[in-house]
């Protein structure tokens, strides 16, 4: 089974490459324990898609520290796979996009896999749960997405972007990309689209960008960056192709379906410098209840 790891995104927010942050005992960053608890679950190769100018750095510490325990490949996220009408500007320096992170794997990935985020701590019953639908025997057109409640995925220390999912006998209907804060006993919600902000309970079921994928996600990806080309061709110095919208349309054209695996794991991450603490002071309690080794790859 193979897990795909975008680790390309700059970390706007934290400032600097965040996924290659410390956060364990013996300086573990986020994405080892991921692929620690990947593993666990069944998992034999791991993809990080990562810029080209990054590799040394990713090589030379996670690379070489996971190496002799799965299966490990990099892709590089650059523009050099884009359709004919792409007007990217000549000065952009930020990736494309979670959707263009994804299709530049199209070469390297011949079978289902899943994908996270590398600076994102998803729990290992996330992995399970990811696990056991990889196991299924399922159809090209069918995928999922690992569901977190919403309660467990915040920051103490300011609004958090999720996905607000809207589901039908277990399938993912909608998916509303929005700004989530706790506002009392319930969680604002405000969509990046500008639709009007609404409330959302604590067991409501987010995305985490953790996605599972038959190798025909990549047709529909090229076909739909042609269109993300042409509607965002004023706008290129910022816009991005993002996986969450193509789900949607591909949703709504109903071309897929995407069964929600519900999870009970608690997500931990650094989206803010303060939340960096907190992760540490987590992992440490997690090395306390025999949750993980104290030297996570000895």
């Amino acid at each position: 089974m193979t897990l795909v790891i975008m680790a390309a995104g700059m970390g706007s927010r934290f400032g600097g490459l965040k996924q290659i942050e410390p956060v364990g005992k013996n300086g573990e960053f986020i994405l080892d324990f991921s692929i620690y608890d990947a593993i666990k679950n069944g998992f034999d190769k791991v993809i990080f898609i990562i810029k080209e100018e990054n590799y040394d750095v990713f090589r030379d510490t996670v690379g070489k520290r996971i190496e002799d325990k799965i299966q490990v490949e990099y892709v590089f996220q650059k523009n050099d796979n884009l359709p004919s009408n792409a007007n990217v500007p000549a000065d952009r320096v930020k990736p494309l996009g979670t959707g263009h992170a994804i299709l530049c794997c199209k070469d390297v990935v011949k079978e289902n896999f899943a994908i996270i985020n590398a600076d994102d701590f998803y729990g290992r019953d996330a992995y399970k749960v990811a696990s056991s639908f990889l196991k299924q025997r399922n159809g090209i057109n069918d995928f999922a997405m690992v569901g977190y409640h919403v309660c467990n995925t915040v920051s103490e220390n300011g609004s958090v972007k999720r996905g607000v999912c809207e589901e039908k006998d277990g399938f993912l209907t909608e998916i509303i990309e929005s700004s989530i804060q706790a506002s009392g006993d319930k969680y604002l919600a405000e969509p990046l689209s500008g639709e009007p902000s609404f409330y959302v309970e604590g067991d409501s079921l987010v995305s985490m960008n953790m996605l599972i994928f038959t190798p025909k996600i990549f047709e529909y990806l090229e076909t739909k960056f042609v269109k993300f080309f042409d509607d965002n061709k004023d706008k290129m110095d910022k816009a991005e192709y993002l996986i969450p919208e193509v789900l949607r349309e591909l949703i709504k054209e109903e071309k897929v379906s995407v069964k929600i695996l519900p999870t009970t794991a608690v997500w931990k991450g650094i989206t803010y410098k303060e939340d960096k603490q907190e992760l540490v002071d987590s992992i440490d309690t997690m090395i306390k209840e025999n949750l993980y080794p104290e030297k996570l790859w000895d």
